[in-house]
């Protein structure tokens, strides 16, 4: 199991990325979360195998149809968080 954070840029904000990542996520057991933040990008905490990952991160980079996904980066942690399912969080914190 791996712990990556992720943040999508471009235009992935008002085209259900959210919605569709949590299906996506859902489909390949993948836990976590993703949220809007304020910059117009997205932020994705993910946890799954390292199968499930890259098969989410291959999501990441198109998005649903109607998005534009400009840049994707991600980070590793060495710690999971140990997430029970894959959530969209509605407001920033």
């Amino acid at each position: 199991m791996k712990h990556w954070n992720i943040q999508v840029q471009g235009k992935v904000q008002g085209v259900n990325f959210r919605a569709s990542t949590k299906a996506v996520a859902d489909l390949l057991g993948v836990k976590g979360y993703v949220i809007n933040q304020p910059d117009g990008s997205v932020l994705i905490e993910a946890e799954g195998d390292a199968f499930a990952l890259e098969s989410f991160m291959e999501f990441c980079q198109e998005g649903p149809e109607l998005a534009e996904v400009t840049a994707v980066q991600h980070t590793e942690e060495d710690t999971l968080k140990g997430y029970r399912n894959f959530e969209v969080i509605k407001k920033i914190k």
